[in-house]
C-alpha cells in the first residue's frame, strides 16, 4: 500500500516508521528542505540504533529505509491510497493542505489528519469529497505507543472508517473509535490528572514531590503528574488544556491553571528547557516527599475521583464505548488500569460520595458528579457487570 505523510517532524517521521515497518511504500513530504533532510538522517539513525540493540536486523533496516521516500513535492502522492497529515495545529493551514491534496490524489484516496485538538469536521468541510476524510491520531512516540484514535468527521462514510480501522490494525496498533469532540478520548479524560494535581498544589495541601509520590506509590502510575507535565513540555500541555477548555465553552472542569501559565510565560517548559516544576540543572536538589499516609491517600483519592468522573462523563456523552475508553487510557497514556474498570473496583457509591463531598466543600461546577455515576449508584450497576 502507498502511504503519504505530510510533515517530517517527530510525529510524521514516527508514523512513517510504523507504516514502513508494516511493509508499506511511504512518501514523506515537507515544505522545508532542511527539515526533510534532517528527518531522513534521524530516521536512518533511529533504525541503526534498533539494529545495535538487536531489535531488528541490518537487512530489515535496509528494507525499511528503501520503502521510505523523502519528497519535496506533493505530486509524489498521486498514487497514494492513504495520506496522513501531521503538521502544525492550525486549522486554516490544514484546510489549505487538504484542498491541495484533493487536486492531486485519486477520489478513492483516504485523507487523514493526526490532529490532537482540532475539529475533523471542520477540516473535512474544506474538501470536495469530505466523506473520505477522518482523524487518525497517533501518540508520541508513534513507534512505541500502541494506541491510535480513529476520529470520524460528521461527513465521514462508514466505508472510510472501516478501511482506516483495518489499516491501523494491520500495523499492529490498537485502534479505538471516538466521537469528534475536543480532546477526543485521551486528551479530554486525562485533563484532571494534571489540573487537579496543580489545584492541590495551588491550595497548599501538598508540594509537587508529595503529589507525584502519591500518584506513583498509591496509584501505580509510571510518572507523577508534575513529572509528566515536565516531560511533555508545558508549552504543549498547557496549550492542550486551554484548547479543550475553550472548545468546551469554558467548562470549569477543564479550567487551566495560572501556575502552569506562568511557567509557559517564563519559558520554563520542563525537561527540554532545563526547568519546569522541577529543575533539571546539574546542581538541582530534589526535595523529599512527605510520606504521611493520610495526606497521600487524600491526594490520590481526589485525583482518581476526578479522572473516573471524567471518564464517566465521556461515556455519558457517547464519546466512545466503555471498552474503548479504558483501552485508550491504558494504551495511550499507560494508566495502570482502565478508569471505568477502576471505578467498578473502587465502588460507584464511594465515587459519588467523594465527588459530592468535593462539591459541597467548594460549591464549584468543576466538581459536579456525572449523572451516569449517580444513576448507577441508585440502581447498583457496574460498568462491567459480573457474569
Amino acid at each position: 500500500m502507498k502511504i503519504g505523510i505530510i510533515g517530517s517532524g517527530t510525529m510524521g517521521a514516527g508514523i512513517a516508521q510504523v507504516a514502513a515497518m508494516a511493509g508499506n511504500d511511504i512518501y514523506v513530504y515537507d515544505a522545508n528542505p532542511q527539515a526533510l533532510q534532517r528527518a531522513q538522517t534521524q530516521f536512518e539513525q533511529t533504525l541503526q540504533k534498533l539494529v545495535e540493540k538487536g531489535k531488528i536486523t541490518e537487512d530489515t533496516s535496509a528494507s525499511v529505509c528503501s520503502l521510505v521516500h523523502w519528497e519535496a513535492s506533493l505530486d509524489a502522492f498521486q498514487s497514494c491510497e492513504l495520506v496522513i497529515e501531521a503538521i502544525i495545529e492550525n486549522l486554516d493551514i490544514k484546510q489549505e493542505v487538504f484542498i491541495k491534496l484533493e487536486a492531486i490524489v485519486s477520489e478513492d484516496c483516504l485523507l487523514a489528519s493526526n490532529t490532537s485538538s482540532l475539529s475533523i469536521t471542520s477540516i473535512a468541510a474544506a474538501c470536495k469529497h469530505p466523506q473520505r476524510v477522518l482523524g487518525i491520531h497517533f501518540f508520541n512516540p508513534a513507534p512505541l505507543m500502541e494506541l491510535v484514535e480513529i476520529v470520524p468527521a460528521l461527513q465521514t462514510s462508514d466505508n472510510t472508517i472501516n478501511t482506516a480501522e483495518s489499516i491501523i490494525t494491520s500495523w499492529k496498533k490498537c485502534a479505538v473509535l471516538t466521537k469528534d469532540t475536543p480532546g477526543f478520548i485521551v486528551n479530554r479524560i486525562a485533563r484532571p490528572f494534571y489540573s487537579e494535581a496543580i489545584r492541590i498544589y495551588d491550595e497548599g495541601i501538598a508540594d509537587i514531590e508529595t503529589i507525584d509520590d502519591a500518584m506513583r506509590k498509591l496509584g501505580g502510575f509510571r510518572m507523577g503528574p508534575f513529572e509528566l507535565m515536565d516531560l511533555i513540555g508545558h508549552d504543549v500541555n498547557y496549550t492542550v488544556t486551554e484548547t479543550v477548555w475553550r472548545s468546551f465553552y469554558f467548562d470549569t472542569r477543564y479550567t487551566p491553571s495560572f501556575t502552569q501559565k506562568r511557567l509557559v510565560e517564563a519559558k520554563w517548559y520542563g525537561r527540554k528547557s532545563g526547568r519546569g516544576f522541577y529543575s533539571y540543572l546539574p546542581d538541582a536538589n530534589k526535595k523529599q516527599a512527605n510520606h504521611d499516609e493520610t495526606l497521600q491517600a487524600r491526594i490520590f483519592d481526589r485525583v482518581l475521583l476526578m479522572l473516573m468522573n471524567e471518564a464517566a462523563h465521556a461515556l455519558c456523552m457517547q464519546v466512545a464505548t466503555a471498552n474503548d475508553i479504558d483501552l485508550a487510557m491504558t494504551k495511550g497514556v499507560n494508566y495502570p488500569k482502565g478508569l471505568l474498570r477502576w471505578a467498578d473496583d473502587y465502588g460507584i457509591d464511594k465515587i459519588v460520595a467523594g465527588i459530592d463531598h468535593l462539591y459541597n466543600t467548594y460549591h464549584e461546577d468543576r466538581y459536579r458528579c456525572c449523572p451516569v455515576l449517580r444513576s448507577m449508584s441508585r440502581e447498583g450497576l457496574l460498568f462491567y457487570p459480573k457474569t
